[in-house]
């Protein structure tokens, strides 16, 4: 496809697996039609990371708008139920919005169920089970209509699952029954899902991860030392926990970066089959 033949008119969407040039594509459009690029990427919010998330550049924020990028606080919990509040008030004005994060697409385009928050008691009492009995204890506690639908390879769903079973006594498949009318269905929007061959990528996370560090990532991973909580949201960022266990002389820098680049891989690969599953509807642009 050629960025003449993307609508001009109609919200666009861009999905991607990391290091695919989602963001390169999506300030193509924005420049082209004076379009603001917001982020849909679970962790391009948070402050604390900006190289080793592929955070646009102050230079790019600069040239065109942006918004949703590094404006939540590393400590702070942010949700797609947060992100799909944030976003909604910018649906008012021509827009590009670019990510990885599939969720946040799912919540915009098909809603999302308005399930209670977990207190603080409950999480820890997940994260202790978690940490003890690991998620396969937990998915046995879920209902089955909730266990049947679940990505039984994400633990970080099976927590959450168990968290709104535990809070509400209601499971999450109930909630998600219920969820009401998506902000923009996909009717309303150009979505376009960038589909990579597997070794053109792989080799571009290569390439991308090594110009992180030369571009500062492992002074990044410095200044997230000294507070460093592997618990936090913010700490998923890939390779972030690779660089710490560096930067605390357990691994040689060497051994940090095959592994944050390994890492990387493997979260691409679950990207893709997440996009294949999920957004069958979207236009597929095979790369490169």
């Amino acid at each position: 496809m050629r960025i003449k033949d993307i609508s001009r008119e109609a919200p666009v969407l861009i999905a991607g697996p990391t290091a695919s040039g989602k963001s390169a594509l999506a300030m193509e459009l924005a420049a082209r039609d004076g379009r603001t690029v917001a982020n849909a990427d679970a962790l391009q919010v948070y402050a604390n990371w900006r190289i080793l998330t592929a955070r646009p550049s102050p230079a790019d924020e600069a040239a065109l708008p942006h918004a949703l990028y590094g404006h939540v606080p590393r400590d702070t919990p942010y949700s797609v139920g947060h992100w799909l509040r944030d976003a909604a008030p910018l649906l008012s004005r021509p827009l590009v919005i670019v990510g990885g994060t599939g969720l946040n697409f799912n919540a915009l385009t098909r809603g999302l169920a308005e399930v209670p928050d977990t207190p603080p008691a409950i999480r820890a009492e997940a994260d202790a089970r978690m940490s003890a009995e690991g998620p396969a204890a937990l998915l046995a506690d879920l209902d089955p209509a909730t266990a049947a639908r679940i990505d039984r390879q994400n633990p970080v769903r099976i927590q959450r699952a168990w968290e709104v079973l535990r809070v509400t006594g209601r499971g999450l498949a109930s909630w998600q029954d219920d969820t009401p009318a998506p902000l923009l269905p996909l009717t309303g929007a150009e979505a376009l899902v960038l589909v990579p061959d597997v070794a053109w990528l792989s080799a571009r996370i290569d390439r991308r991860f090594r110009q992180m560090l030369t571009e500062g990532a492992l002074e990044e991973a410095q200044a997230n030392l000294s507070d460093w909580d592997p618990k936090l949201p913010s700490s998923r960022a890939i390779g972030a926990p690779d660089l710490i266990a560096h930067l605390r002389g357990e691994i040689a820098l060497d051994q940090a970066t095959e592994a944050a680049i390994l890492a990387s891989r493997q979260y691409a690969k679950r990207q893709r089959t997440w996009f294949r599953s999920n957004m069958k509807a979207w236009r597929q642009l095979s790369l490169p």
